[in-house]
């Protein structure tokens, strides 16, 4: 079983980017550039690495190698957007990593990319590319090959020696139950369960009942044994549950027009965990979105628009208009998913122009985004 915090540690100390591995400071599949830059190191990764893994590292900066971090990304249908856009697609995962340093709910991305064997292409035109493109490594640069396309296995043995020096060990794991449990967490309410007597899960968060439901908020879920994060939120509410095979967590949004909240159920997980060392993440999206009046909608959109321009040209707001700002992000979330297309832009303008005085609500246009991006791409 592999500790991914050391497998970034190794991939980082001891290897310049090359022919499979790759680092960023950021990656942004929200829009056509960030999303054809992030397909075509992906696809030159796995042209150029045919029999094994190749790895993208996120959250460091160029030139020193400095871990900065970047905000926790948990989007499970990434896999989705591969197999979209790209023929003959690699598998892919994007996994969250903590490290000690950074500051609550930034990780490092570590995007694990294997080739199922075959030439892979753009399958249709994204940004700059064309469909039909294909890219290998050379060094650290992804570029186009349009003549001599061949897969050749020369990383095999390299990369099988980061793996294997990235073995966890139960000194790590008992590490990081107690690093968890005593030290990240020690405001909260925090717990953990061995699995086949290999794999330990460990949870943080407050609780509150609902209805009769058990929810948990500001949670944090770790499976220790690979040092990686499966869920983080401050402003979403989970259910937890499990036996002696698995654990499931379904993640509820609240959503409505001002005042008037519901919860909605947002995506199921269930980690299943087997006798001979594996396990298998499986993740439903239970999604219904609301439907409200077109008019109605027209108005609370415009007047959106027209607090956030206010906000931006530093006009005063009145307390009744400081109090909408609690429910900009719902709104517009809800407008888009009443056929407002226009309302992702406006949201990521608003993300912008609230920032600096309004952070909370940024961070709720965030989590408002988050959930967009989930629903898209399933």
């Amino acid at each position: 079983m592999i500790n991914k915090r050391l497998l970034v540690k190794n991939l980082l100390a001891h290897n310049d980017e090359n022919s499979f591995y790759d680092k960023k400071r950021f990656i942004s599949i929200g829009e056509k550039e960030g999303k054809g830059k992030f397909l075509k190191h992906v696809c030159a990764l796995a042209n150029s690495n045919p029999a094994n893994n190749s790895f993208i590292v996120v959250g460091v900066e160029d030139e020193d190698n400095k871990i900065v971090g970047v905000d926790f990304f948990d989007d499970s249908k990434i896999q989705n957007l591969v197999n979209a856009y790209l023929d003959n697609p690699p598998l892919i995962s994007y996994e969250n990593i903590p490290f000690p340093h950074l500051p609550e709910g930034k990780v490092v991305g570590l995007v694990t990319i294997k080739s199922i064997g075959k030439v892979c292409s753009l399958r249709k035109n994204i940004w700059k590319y064309y469909g039909g493109s294909v890219f290998f490594r050379e060094g650290s640069i992804s570029l186009p090959k349009a003549y001599g396309i061949e897969l050749k296995d020369i990383n095999s043995d390299a990369v099988a020696t980061i793996e294997q020096h990235a073995k966890n060990n139960i000194e790590l794991t008992l590490d990081g139950v107690i690093d968890f449990i005593n030290y990240r967490h020690k405001d909260l309410e925090s717990n953990y369960k061995v699995f086949k007597e290999q794999f330990v899960v460990c949870w943080a968060g407050n609780k509150k009942v609902v209805n009769g439901i058990t929810y948990h908020y500001r949670v944090d879920i770790e499976l220790i044994n690979e040092q990686v994060k499966l869920f983080y939120s401050n402003l979403d509410e989970v259910t937890i549950s499990f036996d002696n095979d698995s654990f499931t967590t379904i993640e509820f949004v609240q959503l409505g027009l001002g005042a008037k909240q519901k919860y909605f159920p947002l995506e199921k997980v269930v980690i299943n965990f087997s006798e001979n060392g594996k396990y298998q993440i499986k993740s439903d999206l239970l999604f219904e979105p609301p439907t409200y009046d077109v008019t109605e909608l027209q108005k609370i959109y415009k007047r959106n628009n027209e607090l956030v321009v206010k906000v931006e040209k530093s006009m005063e707001l009145s307390i009744k208009e400081v109090r909408s700002l609690k429910y900009l992000a719902d709104s517009y979330l809800i407008c888009f998913l009443n056929g407002f297309e226009e309302a992702k832009e406006q949201m990521e303008f608003a993300r912008q122009v609230l920032k600096p005085k309004y952070p909370k609500i940024n961070a709720s246009l965030k989590e408002a985004l988050r959930v967009l991006r989930k629903v898209k791409y399933s």
